[in-house]
């Protein structure tokens, strides 16, 4: 009996249908206001610490956000220059801050932050507050959600999800794209794929480097002549690399390239990639094909066995498909081809050529069988009489060692021309932007795999810690 008494007054309730272990106490406010309790929670979950804390919050349904007053209760502090301690604080400057929304309400933290008057260094300086950056008007969680949504979508559809202008986004991502950028290490640098792109239609390209090995973007600048490699040189000097530790470079067959990397990445061995030589054989075979169709094209028709043009367009795209890809339409247009006499079926005869020695090169792995493949694709191309694959065989015997190396070597481009695509896209999602630095902002931020970025604060099941963020400050 007495030790039920003793239970009750503690606090605890016992119901009989109920385990034991279920049972709590039973806790009133009857220590605190209410007040009290709701801002000390905030100040929790903000992450606050003292001489930090919350102290009013205002819920305004209507306008369908909430307010936090944010104090700091210290007199003293440390003077944020040269450090000094137990330094006055002279006066107090009211700052704001877009957070993270709670409850589905858009939030704002609100503080009086505190201005030291040092009596060492003889300046009046604004302390740092724990939650943003200097100058930023958003807290250091809503920039990483920021950045983590403009990595996904396009930055006019991100800003529209936070209720922001696209402006102040696009400053965020060139912010803390050139913070990791500076912290960024390419000391284990040794292969390089180098390509351009188009910025704006036939107007504006930029230059690409990728890392081969680590496959992400290192360098991106605009222009596309030698010089940009010499400004690679000079960029990963700046990130512990050294140019002249690169080994194999691959590239298209661009005389500029070559002689970029001629003068500043000297110890590279240049390769030129299967994508560009199957496309330059491609070219050739279009070429071929069109003019063929211009000068006789009754001849094609009938060799074709049909007169219609759906025939003809099923014979266009069965001379680019691999043959395992062609349609029973497409076969079918081919089986007329091959039959024929025709100028375009040598052509393509020739291209399908190429492609096998590139086979047979790599499933070899042999510079001699590859040397001999190719010099006899070279000389069936120099007596084909067609004018385009003169021309082609006539530029390949002059890059005949960066060809050869092409094919031996399992470093291609293929990456670079895969995340060439992927810039075209990032193209789209940096919609609106006013400038080539932004876009080359963007693919930084998707393509680079920068290692200190902030994290997405909306990942489940991490401490957050405003001091995780300080790095980017």
């Amino acid at each position: 009996m007495a030790r039920r008494d003793s239970l009750k007054a503690s606090g605890y309730s016992r119901c009989p249908n109920i385990p034991r272990w279920y049972n709590r106490p039973i806790l009133t406010p009857t220590s605190y206001p209410m007040n009290y309790q709701i801002e000390a929670l905030f100040t929790t979950a903000l992450g606050l610490q003292p001489p930090w804390h919350v102290a009013k919050v205002e819920l305004n349904t209507g306008r369908r956000r909430i307010d936090f007053e944010v104090e700091h209760t210290g007199h003293r502090a440390a003077c944020p220059v040269c450090g000094a301690e137990h330094q006055l604080i002279h006066d107090r400057v009211r700052r704001s801050w877009r957070h993270l929304d709670f409850f589905q309400f858009e939030a704002w933290l609100h503080a009086e932050i505190p201005r030291v008057q040092c009596d060492g260094c003889g300046k009046t300086t604004q302390l740092p507050v724990p939650w943003a950056r200097e100058g930023s008007g958003f807290t250091l969680l809503f920039e990483a959600l920021s950045l983590s949504l403009c990595r996904e979508m396009p930055v006019r559809q991100a800003a529209n999800q936070l209720r922001v202008a696209p402006k102040r986004l696009w400053r965020r991502v060139r912010h803390y794209v050139e913070v990791a950028r500076a912290r960024d290490d390419m000391s284990g640098v040794r292969y390089v794929g180098i390509d351009e792109t188009s910025v704006k239609r036939g107007h504006a390209y930029i230059t690409v480097v990728h890392d081969l090995e680590a496959k992400r973007l290192l360098f991106a600048t605009p222009g596309r002549d030698h010089a940009t490699l010499q400004d690679f040189a000079q960029d990963m000097r700046a990130h512990g690399g050294n140019p002249l530790a690169i080994k194999h470079a691959c590239i298209d067959m661009s005389a500029a390239y070559a002689k970029g990397i001629g003068k500043s990445l000297p110890n590279a061995q240049i390769s030129y990639d299967r994508f560009h030589v199957v496309a330059l054989a491609n070219a050739a075979m279009d070429e071929v094909r069109r003019e063929e169709m211009r000068s006789s094209a009754v001849a094609v028709r009938e060799a074709v066995g049909a007169q219609s043009k759906k025939t003809l367009r099923q014979l266009l795209w069965g001379m680019r498909k691999n043959p395992v890809s062609w349609t029973r339409a497409q076969f079918e247009a081919m089986h007329w081809l091959q039959r024929s006499n025709l100028k375009s079926a040598r052509a393509w005869r020739l291209k399908q050529a190429l492609q096998l020695v590139y086979r047979d090169a790599a499933a070899s792995n042999s510079e001699e069988i590859a040397q001999g493949a190719m010099s006899k694709w070279l000389s069936w191309a120099r007596r084909s009489r067609l004018e385009p694959f003169k021309r082609l065989a006539l530029t390949l015997k002059e890059h005949f060692g960066g060809v050869v190396r092409g094919m031996l070597d399992g470093r291609s481009n293929a990456y670079v021309e895969a995340m060439n695509g992927l810039l075209q896209q990032t193209k789209t999602a940096a919609r609106g932007f006013r400038n080539i630095e932004n876009f080359i902002a963007m693919a930084y931020l998707r393509m680079s795999k920068l290692k200190h970025l902030p994290q997405n604060p909306l990942v489940p099941a991490i401490a957050r810690d405003y001091g995780r963020y300080r790095h980017v400050c």
